[in-house]
């Protein structure tokens, strides 16, 4: 039987609806709206992001983009604004998996860069596809879409930072890591 998209209480086709509450509590995490993220691969220990369902693509404020060749592939340099420049400038480098347009929040379309990085978030971490843009209007520099979430977070709209930023190392426990690595 097929069900139509909207079924309003009482009508006798919901008997044929199998919710599956509770199911997957163990395969997502409970996210907020706003999070502090990770992005190791890059090395970009804690950012704050927007976690957006209504997006679809995630999204990376980044300037200054130049692309370059590599081993005969496209990879783009970039940078992040608002890190410390304690060693030198800090760019991040990325091989382009694709450019493709991309419908901004304000209606425009716009090409974009493409990389593929890891996301750490929740306790978790995985690969994602991120856009490369210049969010400078917008209030968080990143924004993690629906294709990064989907199997892995659920979010709450009425909370944020349930995952708190990530902690610091002391200063003499990087030192100690260090020699030892």
């Amino acid at each position: 039987m097929r069900l139509p998209k909207i079924l309003l209480d009482g009508d006798p086709r919901l008997d044929a609806v199998h919710w599956r509450v509770g199911e997957s509590e163990g395969a997502h995490a409970i996210v907020g709206w706003r999070e502090w993220v990770g992005l190791p691969d890059l090395g970009i220990a804690r950012l704050r992001a927007k976690v957006d369902t209504g997006a679809r693509t995630s999204a990376l404020h980044a300037i200054r983009l130049k692309p370059f060749e590599r081993d005969g592939k496209t990879w783009v340099a970039f940078h992040v604004e608002g890190e410390r420049r304690s060693k030198g400038k800090p760019q991040h480098e990325a091989q382009v998996v694709d450019q493709r347009m991309v419908k901004s929040s304000n209606g425009t379309m716009e090409m974009r860069y493409v990389i593929s990085t890891a996301l750490m978030l929740a306790g978790r971490r995985w690969p994602i596809e991120i856009t490369l843009t210049d969010r400078s209007d917008m209030e968080l520099p990143m924004l993690v879409g629906r294709s990064a979430m989907e199997g892995r977070l659920l979010v709450d709209p009425e909370r944020s930072y349930l995952w708190h930023r990530p902690k610091r190392k002391s200063r003499k426990a990087a030192s100690a890591q260090e020699e030892n690595a």
